[in-house]
């Protein structure tokens, strides 16, 4: 195979050993899989080296989000296209055979594409977040990760987002977050979004009709009504979010 048409997998790992084994048996047909570690304690790295990942390592620190470690581990990827995984994500081999097709397009190929993702809450995939395009599959020349949470890669060029009805090609998302997880994810969540968004002119309208509009989109626009009683938790627990964050910009401005 040509250098230009092979694939580095990257996986960012902190204490990842909960999936990580299931998440390489996924990616082994790949030119070659980078664990890039943040100071793992538990048996992640004996997880990689039994399965022959190179290992990079990027110091943790106080560091509490993965976006900082992204720029790192795709510059140090060995191949001009880079499969950026996380740790509790399975990747289909009909996707591995499907990028495999479209970089080897040599005159069609985008310089990136966006990849469905297939979310789980009380045992069920959820409609209200589906497709959750992720910007994963990219040339390492054309992109950079900005080391801020919750943002995609820049790209110089073209990006190419996989139908929607391609489900089979989808990331599995393996996490199956609780209640209680999702709440402790949104109050870290929007204090590391706040340094962002502390200068909107949010009041009282945003308080109401911010979090108000999460929940019409992941239960009307989204279909979560599909899901049942769980559909219905999962929105009001994404407007929840709006919310905080509101709430602690609107705090933030009463205490400056």
């Amino acid at each position: 195979m040509k250098e230009e048409n092979k694939i580095s997998v990257v996986i960012n790992t902190y204490n990842a050993e909960k999936h990580l084994q299931a998440v390489i048996d996924a990616v082994k047909g790949f030119d070659e899989v980078l664990i890039c570690d943040m100071e793992s304690t538990d048996s992640t790295l004996d997880i990689a080296r039994k399965n022959g990942c190179r290992i990079v390592t990027f110091p943790k620190g106080e560091i509490r989000i993965v976006e900082p470690a992204r720029q790192f581990a795709i510059e140090k990827a060995q191949y001009p296209w880079v499969l950026v995984v996380d740790a509790d994500e399975i990747v289909p081999s009909s996707l591995r055979d499907y990028l495999y097709s479209r970089i080897a397009d040599a005159d069609n190929c985008p310089e990136a594409i966006a990849i469905p993702r297939k979310n789980y809450f009380m045992g069920r995939m959820m409609h209200s977040s589906y497709p959750d395009y992720i910007l994963r599959f990219l040339r390492k020349d054309k992109s950079y990760w900005p080391p801020v949470i919750h943002t995609s890669p820049q790209v110089q060029g073209r990006i190419e987002r996989i139908p929607r009805n391609r489900i089979d090609l989808a990331f599995e998302h393996l996490a199956n977050d609780s209640v209680a997880d999702i709440m402790r994810k949104n109050n870290t969540y929007s204090d590391y979004e706040m340094p962002r968004r502390r200068n909107k002119n949010y009041g009282l309208a945003a308080l109401l009709f911010r979090p108000l509009f999460r929940f019409f989109k992941a239960y009307i626009l989204k279909k979560g009504f599909l899901d049942g009683v769980s559909g219905f938790i999962y929105a009001v627990l994404q407007a929840t979010y709006q919310f905080t964050l509101v709430a602690k910009i609107i705090e933030f401005k009463f205490r400056k």
